[in-house]
């Protein structure tokens, strides 16, 4: 073979090798995912995801194991099994011990915000807190599963006093604290005009730990107390740095003022247009709502993020840490409901630790008094029916396996089903009760009927559904439901349970 020949060789080889790495190390970015809709988030506290509470009091002991970021790895493969491909960690950063809630302190109340909670490190490992979380992001990242941290909106009362420049003081010089929120104090941002440089460069500092440490996005914790200014010109800075991390808002389009006379207010509108990838919806007021509350909420936001020039997305925000229990409020029936609606809507599933195990988050032992502190408070405060936040507490488990049951099943549905769910058009149809909810996905002749009863009470029973593609020899397969429908000429007559939910799959 003459050299010319070899060099020739050599440099297609070259190419194609090079083509193939790129393809191998081809990995859609987390902003990418969402953006797209094809984010299916977990939300988790790494203070309780797998800690051991031997005694079942609800609460971990002293001599009990905590949730840390190492027996956290253990769990990856069972989220990854249940076809989660993103988790939102809550916050990760040092909390504060004065004014406190809770014998471990609320993950909201940062007291630092270059540095890695202590309290989130397995002990007897040699690794430090920041390489203990990077170790768990990289394990994370091994079997597909990017990484959301959390971004605390307020500071603790110890981070007032080591740096009251940080916050907005009253005519007495004293820290706000913003609505009920007793155990944080409120940021002095500035305003659009001038911006407090020491605020910006403290969440620079934490965007460029987290970034290093291999962090996939940001949840930013009520965005909207926060000004357009300010979150324009952060995501800036971030995404000069990585261009496909997700800046996710914790804002809602039911959300009217401020938690603070003193605190900014950029509604959910104004967030996305300042860089934002997405933001929370009201999905959690699927628990007061008619069939026309829900429909109206799609429409709503099919009309707001077509509204963008830059493509926008939103989370269907059925279950938050901030949301009572679905178990609680109406049921297994109520959980299994949502499940199936994340499954079949157009945007991002996004459920909290405990959800899909049916999880109520009653703890035997919530605001008592408890044997041991990390805080000057002694009492295991703890929100009803949510998941806990404030002390060492059990992992969330709730033994439901209907719940969980139905969970894989909608998650499998959806994913063999994503261009129709994504890509295929909504179409509400007409009920003559308004408790009961009826809407076709379509997309290229292939739709999906879904139906269901927003009555946890009561059954209903000879529901008339009218749409005119509906007809006897219609086929179809029933992929959730108990089969108490009859298709007709332009209509359908069903019978429903109290909060059924049916889905079926109608073929070409």
């Amino acid at each position: 073979m003459s050299k010319f020949i070899r060099k020739i060789f050599l440099f297609y080889f070259l190419i194609l090798l090079t083509q193939n790495a790129s393809f191998a190390n081809s990995d859609e970015g987390l902003r990418s995912m969402f953006l797209n809709n094809k984010s299916n988030i977990l939300g988790i506290n790494i203070r309780n995801f797998n800690s051991a509470d031997t005694n079942e009091n609800g609460f971990i002991d002293e001599n009990e194991e905590k949730g840390n970021f190492i027996n956290a790895i253990k769990r990856l493969d069972e989220v990854k099994s249940l076809g989660i491909n993103t988790l939102h960690v809550l916050p990760v950063t040092p909390v504060g011990k004065l004014k406190a809630l809770g014998t471990a302190g609320s993950l909201y109340a940062i007291s630092d915000f270059s540095d890695i909670n202590p309290q989130l490190a397995d002990i007897n490992n040699p690794l430090s807190p920041k390489e203990q979380l990077k170790l768990f992001i990289n394990e994370c990242h091994k079997r597909g599963i990017k990484v959301i941290i959390d971004l605390p909106s307020c500071g603790s009362y110890d981070l007032f006093l080591k740096h009251p420049e940080l916050f907005i003081k009253d005519d007495k010089n004293c820290s706000i604290v913003p609505s009920d929120w007793t155990d944080v104090r409120l940021f002095n941002v500035g305003t659009n005009e001038k911006l407090n440089q020491d605020v910006k460069n403290a969440h620079t500092e934490f965007a460029d730990m987290i970034i290093e440490l291999g962090a996939d996005g940001i949840r930013a914790d009520v965005a909207t107390i926060k000004p357009y200014r300010f979150w324009e010109e952060f995501i800036t800075y971030v995404r000069s740095k990585s261009p496909e991390f997700l800046f996710l808002a914790e804002a809602s389009d039911s959300w009217r003022e401020p938690p603070s006379k003193y605190a900014d207010f950029t509604p959910y509108d104004e967030l996305l247009k300042a860089g934002f990838d997405g933001y929370y919806g009201s999905f959690f007021n699927l628990k007061e709502w008619k069939n026309s509350d829900l429909y109206e909420h799609i429409r709503f936001n099919q009309k707001l993020l077509n509204s963008y020039n830059e493509q926008k997305s939103v989370i269907m925000s059925f279950t938050t840490h901030d949301e009572l229990s679905p178990i609680v409020l109406h049921g297994t029936e109520y959980s299994v409901m949502i499940a199936w609606l994340m499954a079949v809507l157009p945007y991002n599933p996004y459920s909290i630790d405990g959800f899909y195990s049916g999880d109520d988050y009653i703890y035997p032992l919530s605001n008592t008094k408890a044997d041991f502190t990390q805080t000057d408070d002694d009492y295991y405060f703890v929100h009803r029916g949510k998941l806990d936040i404030f002390n060492f507490s059990r992992k969330p488990d709730g033994k439901k396996p209907t719940v969980l049951e139905n969970y894989k099943n909608a998650m499998n549905f959806r994913k063999q089903n994503e261009d129709i769910i994504i890509k295929g058009e909504f179409i509400p149809l007409k009920t003559d009760d308004e408790n009961v909810f009826a809407f076709i996905r379509s997309l290229d002749k292939e739709k999906i009927l879904v139906l269901g009863n927003l009555d946890f009470n009561s059954s209903k029973n000879k529901i008339v559904i009218k749409d005119s593609s509906f007809n006897k020899k219609i086929k179809y397969e029933f992929i959730k439901g108990n089969k108490n429908i009859q298709f007709g000429r332009k209509k359908i007559t069903v019978n429903l349970m109290p909060g059924e939910i049916n889905v079926i799959k109608i073929s070409k």
